[in-house]
This record gives structure tokens, sequence and C-alpha cells, in this order.
């Protein structure tokens, strides 16, 4: 995958005009991977997360799966959820909110940013929605764009980013 920085360099019109925004955070990458690059499936899930095992059951496609806990400290994902993403060929989980399980998801190769960790896990019942557009860093996401992330950021396109 090419990087952030060579990406805001190939596409410094669109970065100047905003049609593709740096958000702003201080993420962490917990696993082994520490890149991701791909459309994006949105999913707001306060403390539940129910859904998320609905969809990380499902084909991945190399979709980059963006989750947004709010302001519930729970984790949402741990190193079985984050086994099951890679198996069913999910290209990255990013969340905003907290993880569990570092040790393990060092360990994993499907790349997983976060906001931290925390070690008690969510509910595992009803309440988050698919698909629901999601403010992080006072950005909007939505289903279908694309979300490209490394080290040095996270960038999002309403379009597919080439690298040439």
């Amino acid at each position: 995958m090419i990087s952030t920085a060579d990406l805001c360099d190939l596409h410094a019109g669109l970065v100047a005009s905003g049609d593709v925004q740096i958000l702003p955070g201080a993420w962490r990458w917990l696993s082994q991977a520490r890149a991701f690059g791909g459309q994006l499936m949105t999913l707001e899930a306060r403390g539940c997360n129910a859904e998320l095992r609905d969809l990380l059951a499902q084909e991945g496609n190399g979709r980059v799966l963006v989750i947004d806990a709010g302001s519930d400290p729970r984790a949402l994902l741990g190193e079985n959820l984050a086994n099951q993403a890679l198996r069913n060929g999910w290209g990255g989980v990013w969340v905003n909110g907290k993880v569990r399980d570092c040790t393990a998801l060092a360990a994993i190769a499907l790349p997983v940013l976060a906001a931290g960790a925390w070690p008690q896990r969510s509910v595992n019942e009803r309440g988050g929605q698919v698909g629901a557009p999601l403010t992080i860093g006072g950005t909007r996401l939505f289903p279908g764009d694309w979300i490209y992330a490394d080290e040095d950021g996270v960038l999002l396109s309403k379009r597919e980013l080439k690298s040439s």
C-alpha cells in the first residue's frame, strides 16, 4: 500500500480543496499490520457489539470497518473478533474507542487502529447502527467512502485514490 504521505503529495490539489481530508486524532496501532486502505463500512456501537459480531461474520471483501464507540470506555474488539475479521477478508478495523487483548492483537495480521485499550469488554447486546454516518474528529464519514491509514495519519476521500 502506498503511504498516506505519498497520497497527500500525489493528490495535493484534492487535499487543498478538502476533497481528501486528513483526520485529526491520536490513534494507536494495536496490531502487527500498521496500514490499511479501502472502502469503508461504518458502525455506531455505543457500548454494544452484537452488530459488530454480525458484520465481522460476513465477507469483508477488503473493506475497512470504522466503529464509533461514543463515550463508552469498554472495549469493542479483541483477539477473537480480530481473528474473525481477518478470516473473513476485512481489510482493517478502526475503532474510535477502545480495544483489548493487546498482546494477542500485536501478533495478528489484521490492521487494527484505535483510540486505546481497556480490559473490560462491551456488552453483547443490540443497540448499534450499521451504516450510520459517523463524525470522528469533526469529519463526517459515510459507508462507501475511502479510507487510508498508516503511522503518518488517516486520510478520507469520497473516491478511491490512485497511486499514480
